[in-house]
């Protein structure tokens, strides 16, 4: 099964998750994008997926945020 990737990106000046190339609703923090790509990836984790979350950054490199099954949930912060 493949892994599902939700990609916090700054997509038109607008914080969005994106998964499967689909943008979600924007959110107005970083924060709030990487809380609620959390609690998506989360959900797919329990439902039998192999999920994380990543983080674009402005170089368009990825880092690691949260990885199902390895980091706690809720995360701190």
């Amino acid at each position: 099964m493949a892994r599902i990737q939700h990609i916090v990106t700054l997509h038109n000046d607008e914080w969005t998750v994106v998964v499967n190339g689909k943008h979600s609703a924007p959110y107005a923090t970083q924060k709030e994008a990487i809380r609620a790509a959390v609690d998506a990836a989360h959900a797919d984790g329990k439902a039998g997926h192999d999920a994380q979350v990543l983080v674009q950054r402005e170089n368009h490199q990825f880092r690691m945020e949260w990885t199902y099954g390895h980091d706690p949930y809720p995360p701190a912060g």
